[in-house]
C-alpha cells in the first residue's frame, strides 16, 4: 500500500506537469493506453486467463464510473493545487458508504454516521464557502470522489470472484477505447518528450492499482487504509519543490478530518464483517 501511494503520487505529479501543454482529456486516454501496455507482461505470462470472468456487465459498469472519475480528477489536478485535490479525493469512502446506504439498504450504526458527518465537515474546512470562492477545480475533485466511491462498491463486489489482475485488465481494456472519444475532440499529436511523460503516467497508474488491489486482498481494510494518508504528504512535498505550491493549514486540517472519517468507516465495516462471520 505504501508503494501504491508513491505510485499514485508520481502519477498525479506527472499529470500536473504534462497538463501545462496538453488537454486533460488527452492525458486520460494516454494514461489508459500506456496502462494497457504496462499489463502486456501479465498477458504474455498468463495468456488470456486473466480475462476469464462471468461478470462482464459489472466490469463495464465499473469502467463507466471510473472514466467519469478519471476525467474529473485529471482536470481538477490541472487547475488545482496538488495537495488540495488529493485531500478532497479522500472523500471517496464517505460517498461509497452513503451510496451503500441508499442503494443497497446497508445498515449503518451511529459510529459510521458520525464519521460521515466528520468527513463532510472536513470538505467544508478545505473549501471554506463564504470565505473563499469555490472554483471549478475543487468541485471536480469532489465529483471525482463521488464517482470513484461508486466504483469502489463495484470493485469490492468483483473482488469476491475475480482476481486483482482481471479487475485491472478489464479496467484498462475498456477504458482505453472509451477515453479516446472525448480525447478526439481536443486532439493534438504529442511530442516524443510528452510521450515519455505519458508512458510514465500509465506505468505509475497501473503499478498503483495493482499494488493497491493486492494490498486490499492481502490485509484487512482497516490495516491498509491508514497508509493512504501518506499520499497527501508525498504530493505536498512534490508540490512544494516542483510546482512551488504551499498547502495552507486548512488543507491539512480538512484533509486529516476527511481521511480520519474514511479510516473510521473502514474500521467500523471491518468490525461489522467480523460480527457477521461470528
Amino acid at each position: 500500500m505504501l508503494f501504491a501511494t508513491l505510485s499514485f503520487s508520481g502519477m498525479h505529479s506527472t499529470i500536473k506537469h504534462v497538463s501545462a501543454d496538453m488537454h486533460p482529456f488527452e492525458i486520460v486516454f494516454f494514461r489508459n493506453f500506456f496502462g494497457l501496455v504496462a499489463l502486456f507482461p501479465f498477458f504474455l505470462r498468463h495468456g488470456l486467463a486473466p480475462l476469464k470472468t462471468n461478470r462482464l456487465g459489472l466490469h463495464f459498469g465499473r469502467v463507466a464510473l471510473n472514466i467519469g472519475s478519471m476525467i474529473a480528477f485529471f482536470y481538477a489536478i490541472s487547475i488545482t493545487p496538488l495537495a488540495e485535490a488529493i485531500a478532497l479525493s479522500f472523500a471517496a469512502p464517505i460517498f461509497a458508504t452513503l451510496l451503500a446506504i441508499f442503494f443497497f439498504r446497508e445498515t449503518v450504526g451511529i459510529a459510521r454516521w458520525i464519521a460521515i458527518f466528520l468527513g463532510f465537515f472536513g470538505t467544508i474546512v478545505i473549501l471554506r464557502p463564504g470565505f473563499e470562492a469555490i472554483t471549478l477545480g475543487p468541485i471536480l475533485a469532489l465529483l471525482s470522489a463521488l464517482t470513484w466511491g461508486s466504483a469502489v462498491i463495484i470493485i469490492k463486489n468483483l473482488s469476491k470472484t475475480d482476481s486483482t489482475v482481471t479487475i485491472t485488465a478489464y479496467m484498462v481494456l475498456f477504458m482505453t477505447p472509451l477515453s479516446l472519444i472525448p480525447a478526439l475532440f481536443v486532439w493534438e499529436w504529442p511530442s516524443w518528450e510528452q510521450l515519455a511523460w505519458l508512458a510514465l503516467i500509465g506505468s505509475f497508474g497501473t503499478a498503483g492499482h495493482l499494488t493497491m488491489n493486492l494490498a486490499i486482498k492481502l490485509a484487512p481494510t482497516n490495516v491498509v487504509m491508514p497508509i493512504d494518508f501518506v499520499r497527501l504528504i508525498w504530493v505536498a512535498i512534490i508540490g512544494y519543490f516542483i510546482f512551488a505550491e504551499i498547502p495552507d493549514i486548512f488543507v491539512w486540517i480538512g484533509g486529516a478530518m476527511i481521511f480520519a472519517s474514511g479510516l473510521w468507516i473502514a474500521q467500523a465495516e471491518n468490525r461489522h464483517r467480523k460480527q457477521k462471520a461470528q
